[in-house]
């Protein structure tokens, strides 16, 4: 991203390459919209370029991405605050999670829609604490960096939303 800012503008294709799948499936999770999580990633994108140069690179580029993510989120939810749609898990499986969905049976499809049923009934505030670390696989520290919190207020809303998540999915599945 470096090199983004000084100039090198070539370099956005490979970071495309790199992070559109993860911020996809953010979006995706957080969403529940195959069509309209692929128009915010173009948007996240977009963004990194118009705004490079508030990138300093003191932090981890992962951070700032997904606080630009964020941001295009929030805009897109305040637009759109009255239509709330959402796909079918089985039409996205294959970006979610690199495809692993995609290859599992039929019992191992069900139990992901199920998840997935679940996780859009929870608060944004704890889908997105989830979606960060669970399905993004970041550390606490660095989505306690994302939503400007501390690492321990972050550990708290995970342990939180993990339960809420397992209440939840109880309730479906019976």
């Amino acid at each position: 991203m470096l090199r983004v800012k000084a100039g090198d503008v070539d370099r956005m294709g490979l970071l495309f390459e790199r992070y559109h799948r993860p911020l996809f499936g953010f979006l995706y999770h957080m969403l529940g919209r195959a069509d309209t999580s692929e128009d915010l990633v173009q948007n996240v994108f977009y963004r990194m370029l118009k705004y490079r140069h508030t990138f300093t690179g003191e932090g981890e580029f992962r951070t700032w991405m997904y606080h630009l993510a964020r941001n295009v989120l929030a805009d897109h939810i305040k637009k759109n605050r009255h239509a709330r749609h959402h796909a079918d898990v089985a039409d996205v499986a294959e970006y979610i999670g690199g495809g692993a969905t995609a290859d599992a049976g039929l019992e191992r499809a069900q139990e992901v829609a199920t998840l997935h049923q679940a996780l859009a009934r929870l608060t944004p505030e704890h889908r997105e604490v989830l979606v960060l670390s669970r399905f993004q696989e970041m550390k606490y520290g660095e989505i306690a960096q994302v939503l400007g919190t501390t690492e321990g207020a972050v550990k708290v809303r995970v342990h939180r939303a993990m339960h809420e998540l397992k209440s939840t999915y109880h309730r479906i599945e019976n």
